[in-house]
Parts: structure tokens; sequence; C-alpha cells
């Protein structure tokens, strides 16, 4: 998680409606409100330009409140809950949702993070995302190789970068031969075969620090026992502040992303905001951001990860660090990406929209 990147924070007050440009756009975006920590709703709430009024998501405010625009980004989670009352409820709630969307016709925007969720769904989601779809006026990809469903309209606005959370440290230095891991960790961000490749490079002076919650008590046991056995592997398997984060990305040589498949990356951003490379799988989204960036900051492998792609990635690291330059971040800059998406509000509002994006 990174610290926000609010540099106000205006979002939620009805009486501040009008500013000097214009009548204000209210976003209600399907987001937690700001809890001290890197959130998506963070960056969206610091990047946005004086127009935008940024609402973050109640029930309540979702289905009685006044807004101009939904935007939603993982909309499985307004129908998923663990228990079977709690996803009636939610279900309910959902549908109740879609009513209110209809009768005031609010437009939907949908921001497409992922390629599909993490995990699947029931029938009752499918047919909940299935009828958001319908109602969704206009797409935002983070990249342009996102599949969207075919003829819909849409546009592309990076993700943007972490640099204004973190400023650069002259101080930090990173150890040689350090490799690190970070973030919910879930079985398809291959930590197992990380272990398992890691272990396999015959060099005492190679270590690997892994921190991050894991998806369930067993990956956890695995990723313990694994590093017991290993004195140059260290878990720390929780969340951990902002601050601690950053400290430990900096003192790696190079941030170890080997996930089955790779489409957008925070966890890749902020290593790359906090001037250290990455290694992810090759594929049409990070060969992108390879050429984005510039030489050497995005290292890809091919297939499944080998002992030499850790060798050869961390080789290519110590290079780049000896040239002395920083990954191009400029056109992920928050404010920039708050303007675009401003633009991309006001040509669906009805009493706004006057073209095609």
């Amino acid at each position: 998680m990174v610290r926000s990147t609010s540099r106000r924070s205006r979002g939620d007050d009805p009486a501040d409606v009008e500013t000097a440009v214009g009548v204000r756009i209210r976003v209600l975006h399907v987001l937690p409100a700001p809890n001290g920590t890197t959130q998506y709703v963070d960056h969206m709430i610091g990047g946005a330009p004086p127009e935008i009024q940024i609402l973050t998501f109640s029930w309540p405010r979702a289905i009685l409140g006044a807004y101009d625009v939904l935007h939603v980004h993982w909309p499985e989670f307004l129908v998923r809950q663990r228990t079977p009352v709690g996803r009636f409820v939610k279900a309910i709630l959902a549908h109740l949702l879609l009513l209110r969307l209809d009768l005031m016709e609010t437009p939907v925007v949908r921001t497409a993070h992922n390629v599909a969720p993490h995990e699947s769904g029931g029938r009752l989601e499918r047919s909940f995302l299935a009828a958001l779809d319908r109602r969704t006026v206009l797409w935002i990809r983070l990249n342009p190789t996102t599949p969207l469903p075919p003829g819909v309209r849409n546009v592309t606005i990076p993700h943007g970068h972490y640099r204004s959370v973190f400023p650069p440290d002259p101080g930090a230095r990173p150890e040689p031969g350090r490799l690190f891991q970070f973030g919910l960790i879930r079985r398809y961000k291959g930590i197992e075969r990380l272990l398992d490749v890691f272990r396999a490079v015959n060099d005492p002076a190679m270590r690997l620090t892994i921190v991050g919650r894991p998806e369930d008590a067993a990956l956890a046991d695995h990723i313990r026992t694994v590093a017991a056995a290993d004195h140059r592997i260290a878990a720390r398997l929780e969340f951990v502040p902002d601050d601690l984060l950053a400290r430990e990305v900096r003192r790696a040589e190079l941030v170890v992303l080997p996930y089955q498949e790779m489409h957008n990356s925070g966890a890749a951003l902020l290593a790359l905001s906090l001037d250290r490379p990455v290694l992810v799988p090759r594929g049409a989204a990070t060969d992108g951001l390879a050429r984005e960036v510039g030489e050497g900051w995005v290292i890809m492998y091919d297939g499944v990860l080998q002992p030499a792609d850790l060798l050869r990635a961390m080789a290519v690291a110590r290079m780049t660090r000896e040239r002395g330059t920083r990954p191009h971040l400029d056109e992920r800059d928050w404010e920039l990406v708050g303007r675009r998406h401003a633009e991309a509000y006001r040509k669906v509002v009805p009493h706004l929209a006057d073209g095609r994006l």
C-alpha cells in the first residue's frame, strides 16, 4: 500500500458545488473512502481538477444520493460477500442501484483494471456485471492492450506514478544481491515459482525478501516453510506501513514480479517510481511499459521463470543503475491523469456532452 497523493480533501462537501471554472461534475466512485494508505481512490481525489467533485462509495449515497457520473472500478465487489445472506442483501442493493441509474439516466464510466476478475463469481454476479456493462457509456483502459467488449466507446488513461508520494531519497542505496517481492500475495503472482527458482540459484550473496499478506493460510505456511529452510530468504507476511514499504523497495537491487500473467501492476509502477528495475513476464502490456519508461528498467523473461532469468536481470539492473538515469514516467503525472479523467466525464454528462472522444 502507498500513502495518499491527495493535495487536498474536498470530495464530500455538498456545499462545495461550483467553482470559478463553472458547474462542478459530481463523480461517485465505486471505491472506499481514503484511509491513510494508498488506494486508487487517493489518486482519484488527489489528481482531480477543481471542477470535479469526487464522492466515495456507500450504498445509501449510491442509491439515494446526488451525483452526475458513476465511475466503476472493480464491479464484482458490489455483489460479492462471504455469506449467503450477505450475497442476497448485496444482490438486492445492486439491482436497486441499476434501477436508480435507469430512472436518473446517470452515465456509467468503467475503468478496466484487469482483463477479468481475479476470482470467478456465480450466476448472480455474472448477471449483474452484464447488466452494468450494458449501462456503461465509456470504458477507460489503463493501457492500450486491454481487451474491451466490441464496439464500446473507450479512452486510454494510464495509471499514475507514485513519485509525488515518495520523492527521491539521495541517501537510499540498494543492497547488492537483494531481490524483493511485495503486495497482496496471490498464487497467480508466481510466489511459489519464485521461491523454487531462487533456491536453485547457488549464490550465497543473493537475498530474497517477501513482504505482503498471503491470500490464505496454506500459502502463508508454504512461504514460512521455504524461508525457514534457506537463510537467504526473509518473509514478512503482513501489510506494512507505506514508509517501511518504500524503504524495503529502495533496499532492493531488483523487484521481481513473476506473475503468471501481468496486465496492469501497481507494484511495478511503485518500484519504477522509486527508481528500482522490475523483472516481469513478457507480454503486450509489459512490452509497452518497457518502451515507455526506457532501457533497462523493465526486464522481461519468456515462458516460465528460470534461475538464469534472475541472474541476467540482476546484471541488467546493475548496468541500469550505473547509467544514473530515472524511468520516464512523465505521462503518468497524477495532475495530467486527473485532467484526462475530467475531459472524459465532460463527454458523458448529458448537459455537457458535445461530441465523441
